[in-house]
Formats: structure tokens, C-alpha cells, sequence
């Protein structure tokens, strides 16, 4: 009888390779408190004695969090030299555990997924970012991408609001950091007021048509609750912004993120294979299911 060889378990990277819902271990290094429902985690796994990111991220790509025991979820990912962070609003099972942890734990984490903002595209034109609420999370890693490559566009301008002062999200951004960088406005609004604001109070898209920011070579990205983006496409349009211009990211179809589970089938477009990021063009060609 011929003894049979058997080959050794394989390693995580034999598994990944087979497998590639299989998340790497990392380690959560820092947690910053946004809002009372809204953590910023920054991410990192531990190579060679010292922490990098997991991996790079282009705008707008996406990471896979997972907890064990818990559950995984897509998250917006903006790009660190040593981590990743990922800011995540408290709204159910995955995300309020994630909020009970502390520094030290141990995530898993898989990606980058999607296919991120077409940044050369952009070079040479103004850029309008637009986000409400936690929708300020994907449009934050476009920012900072301009930001650190400066002099490739025009003028910068945000427009974001929140229900209320104590929701505004990123608020070392949008006080400290963005104003002071060279032709970048930042444009801020509240639903409601509190006795200490002094800003603009007022919804989203009304504030938007106060402002009236200028279409010419202009590229919109836009994201935020779907109440907003649609009362705010009408504004845009009204504005003289043209579909093709107009960029918003459907991350929230977003399940598997390798377009094996279909739950973002749209027509005949999968949204982690062809997006999350889509021009208003392309989204009129397909069913209105977004």
C-alpha cells in the first residue's frame, strides 16, 4: 500500500487567493468621536514590527469592516500613510457594536473596493463637493485628495449641512484645516440652530440655490441623504449643471463587493463591479432603482 502524502493546512494567503471574502486581521489604533452617533476608526494591520494601512485606497473606494460574531458592512475608506479610517454612523446591529469598542480590538477588514472618483478627469476644473449628514464620509476622501494635490484644480468649494450643530461631522475640517487652504470655501449649514450657532440655518438644496455656485467648468460630487440628493439634483439642473457633470456614489447597494451576491444589480449594471461612483448620465440609463 502506496502511504498517501498529505499536503500541510494552507496558509490565510492560500485561503484568500481561493476565497476572496476572506477579511486580514487588523487592529483598530484610534477611535475619534464625531458626533454622539457618528466614530471616525482608523484602522491598521502590523507588518514588520510597525503598523501600516491595510491597503491603498483611491477616493471614493470602499473597505469591508467586519466584527467576528457580529457581522461585516461596506464603509467609505479615506486613505492615511499608517491606516485607514473609516467614519461610521450608529444605526443597527454591526454599527452599534463597532461603537461599544475600544483601541486594541481586532477587526477584519477586506478591499478597496469600487471603482473611486476619476480624479485625472477632474485636473484643470473647479469642484463642488456637496454632503449631507454622514454623507460628508466619501466626499471627505475627494477633499483631501485635492487638497494634497492643490495645484491640479480650480477653485474648491463644499457645501454641507447636518440637522444640527451637534451633528456636523469632521468639524476640525470644516473650521480648521479646509478654510485655510488656498481657494477652498467652505460653505456650512444646519437644520436648526441652537442659541451658540451662528451660521446658516436652513435645508441643504435651499442653501444651494442661495449660493448659486457657477456650472462653468465645474464638476459636482454630491452625496448625501437620498431626500437630499434628489430636491438638490433639481436645484443643480436649475443652475445649469449637466448630468455629465453631476457625481454621486451609490456605496449604500453595496453587499458582497465582488458582484457574486447581486444585491447591487441595477438593470444591467452590478454597482461594486462598475461603481459605487456614477455620473447623473450614466444613472439615466439605468431602471430608477437607486
Amino acid at each position: 500500500m502506496v502511504e498517501q502524502k498529505i499536503n500541510p493546512v494552507a496558509t490565510l494567503a492560500d485561503v484568500k487567493r481561493i476565497n476572496p471574502l476572506i477579511p486580514m486581521k487588523a487592529k483598530v489604533t484610534r477611535i475619534i468621536d464625531e458626533t454622539a452617533d457618528v466614530k471616525t476608526f482608523c484602522i491598521a494591520k502590523e507588518e514588520a514590527g510597525r503598523l501600516t494601512a491595510p491597503f491603498r485606497t483611491a477616493p471614493g473606494q470602499l473597505a469591508m469592516l467586519s466584527l467576528p460574531g457580529v457581522g461585516e458592512a461596506m464603509f467609505s475608506a479615506t486613505d492615511a500613510p499608517d491606516h485607514l479610517q473609516l467614519s461610521i454612523k450608529k444605526v443597527g446591529l454591526l454599527t452599534d457594536a463597532l461603537h461599544e469598542i475600544c483601541p486594541g480590538q481586532t477587526v477584519g477588514i477586506r478591499g478597496p473596493y469600487g471603482n473611486g472618483f476619476p480624479m485625472d478627469e477632474y485636473k484643470g476644473k473647479n469642484i463642488l463637493f456637496i454632503g449631507g449628514g454622514i454623507g460628508l464620509a466619501p466626499v471627505r476622501s475627494v477633499v483631501r485628495y485635492c487638497v494634497d494635490h492643490r495645484d491640479d484644480f480650480g477653485q474648491l468649494h463644499l457645501i454641507y449641512g447636518s440637522r444640527s450643530p451637534a451633528d456636523l461631522v469632521f468639524k476640525y475640517d470644516l473650521f480648521d484645516t479646509w478654510p485655510a487652504v488656498r481657494d477652498f470655501k467652505v460653505s456650512v449649514t444646519v437644520d436648526r440652530g441652537d442659541d451658540e450657532w451662528k451660521g446658516n440655518v436652513g435645508f441643504v438644496p435651499a442653501f444651494i440655490e442661495q449660493l448659486r455656485p457657477d456650472p462653468e467648468n465645474t464638476v459636482c460630487i454630491l452625496c448625501g441623504p437620498p431626500i437630499m440628493i434628489k430636491f438638490t439634483l433639481c436645484i443643480l439642473d436649475k443652475l445649469g449643471f449637466t448630468p455629465e457633470n453631476v457625481i454621486t456614489t451609490l456605496e449604500m447597494r453595496m453587499k458582497c463587493g465582488i458582484g457574486k451576491c447581486g444585491r447591487c444589480n441595477i438593470g444591467s449594471c452590478f454597482v461594486c463591479l462598475d461603481g459605487p461612483v456614477f455620473s447623473l448620465a450614466q444613472l439615466k440609463t439605468l431602471p430608477n432603482e437607486y
